[in-house]
């Protein structure tokens, strides 16, 4: 049975204060709720959140849909919008609560016939990213900066986020990257803290990492999720399924989600052969800012290149990522500094809310999110150097990876490493954990410190 439970509203427990990540949902689903988005809770026996769902609809293998609708006494299909996979509607089934339904199915039916329609998320909530943008000073260099050589060039990079600010040209290690607009909401009255997330310039910021790694790329930023910063996993789906269509050569995700019982999500099983049809495209996905080990989707699919993230110390790993035998590899993602929207920002989560943050196209960020389009970028930089394709590029990366891999972390890769050699930087930015002068500034497997 499910160890998680629906709530409509967020619970605390009566002794404690919410929890960041209670806090992070209850945003998320807030402003959802407000854009007529119905998204359900699941929550631990412990109380504290589990996944996002859609509410009164849930994921079910075709090949069941008629056993399924008797064991929950009616519902109907709402759409097949995937071989082999069907949206199914509970309203006015005899169960019509999406948690109540799956565990009956799976009494009657088996584990995995059918599942959540989950919520994906690039917020902090089991997502992406770790904290809220900070402030940096005006001026201030990309950090990591840019690699040095022709890196990217001829490579495509299709990023699905939150699309683009419309000064981040100004930036030139941003020039000539496209993207949907990302329109920059004005700043509350004062003394109010807002009631939903902001992501705004999340998309920015991840396109800005994956160029400073390959700076000839060509990066288009799509505008895919919802203000709050959620897309539920048969629309992240449909959004994948264009985007094979574009021709990429490698597509950066910095978001997902956990799931019902750590299942794999269901929506994607069709997505997968589509996939492995589009010879030498590579999914690169974010591990999550969990802190823990449990599965974190897309990325914990074998298919994808799944990033976690290390520390500022380029040591150890970030107290927040994601790990298990699952992550692929890990890759610089705290304390990360690059190209951010030209705002007034006030924060919303403990243990800052209420902050005002006044921000000039900068900013200083953490999370899975950034180091995943780190790793994006260094794989367009090794095909643009190498000539293989991304799937092949991305083995190769992995390859290098594993063989410097750290004791207690796993297999890592740092800025401007392609696994040909020695990382090829153009400076060091303005990082302030500076080791040595070997991969940008930080004592890294084989050299001397």
């Amino acid at each position: 049975m499910d160890s998680s439970h629906d709530q409509s509203q967020g619970s605390h427990s009566n002794d404690h204060r919410p929890t960041k990540a209670q806090v992070q949902f209850e945003l998320a689903v807030a402003a959802s709720r407000q854009a007529g988005i119905d998204i359900g809770v699941a929550a631990l026996e412990d109380g504290h959140p589990d996944f996002l769902h859609e509410e009164g609809k849930i994921l079910v293998r075709d090949a069941y849909l008629d056993r399924v609708g008797q064991v929950v006494g009616g519902g109907q299909t709402v759409d097949g919008l995937l071989t082999g996979v069907t949206l199914y509607s509970l309203e006015g089934a005899r169960i019509s609560n999406v948690s109540e339904a799956l565990d009956a199915i799976d009494r009657q039916l088996g584990v995995g016939v059918a599942t959540p329609n989950h919520a994906l998320s690039v917020t902090p909530a089991h997502g992406c990213p770790a904290t809220e943008p900070e402030e940096v000073a005006v001026g201030v260099s990309p950090d990591p900066g840019m690699c040095s050589g022709h890196d990217g060039s001829g490579v495509y990079i299709h990023v699905i986020d939150t699309g683009l600010v419309d000064d981040a040209s100004a930036h030139p290690w941003l020039a000539g990257v496209t993207g949907d607009k990302d329109p920059i909401p004005p700043p509350p009255p004062t003394g109010q803290v807002p009631d939903h997330p902001d992501y705004s310039g999340h998309g920015t910021f991840v396109a800005g990492v994956a160029r400073c790694m390959a700076p000839l790329s060509e990066v288009h930023v799509a505008r895919d999720f919802t203000p709050a910063g959620l897309l539920f996993e048969t629309d992240i789906v449909t959004r994948l399924d264009q985007a094979l269509n574009l021709g990429p050569d490698v597509i950066s995700l910095s978001a997902g989600g956990t799931s019902r019982n750590d299942l794999p999500l269901l929506s994607f099983e069709s997505f997968w052969e589509r996939y492995r049809h589009y010879k030498g495209v590579v999914l690169v996905a974010s591990a999550g800012n969990n802190s823990d080990r449990r599965p974190f989707w897309p990325a914990a699919f074998p298919h994808v290149v799944s990033v976690g993230a290390l520390a500022a110390n380029w040591r150890s790993r970030a107290s927040f990522t994601g790990y298990g035998p699952w992550v692929d590899v890990y890759a610089p993602g705290e304390d990360l500094v690059n190209a951010y929207a030209t705002r007034t920002y006030v924060c919303r989560e403990p243990p800052h809310v209420g902050q005002i943050r006044h921000f000039h196209g900068m900013a200083r960020w953490s999370g899975t999110s950034f180091s995943t389009p780190m790793v994006s970028g260094l794989i367009a930089a090794r095909i643009s150097r190498t000539g293989e394709n991304g799937r092949q590029a991305a083995d190769a990366l992995l390859a290098a990876a594993r063989a410097q891999a750290l004791p207690g972390v796993g297999p890592v890769i740092y800025p401007c490493e392609t696994g040909e050699g020695r990382a090829h930087a153009t400076g060091y930015g303005n990082h302030h954990h500076h080791h040595s002068a070997d991969c940008w500034g930080h004592c890294c497997p084989g050299a001397r410190c």
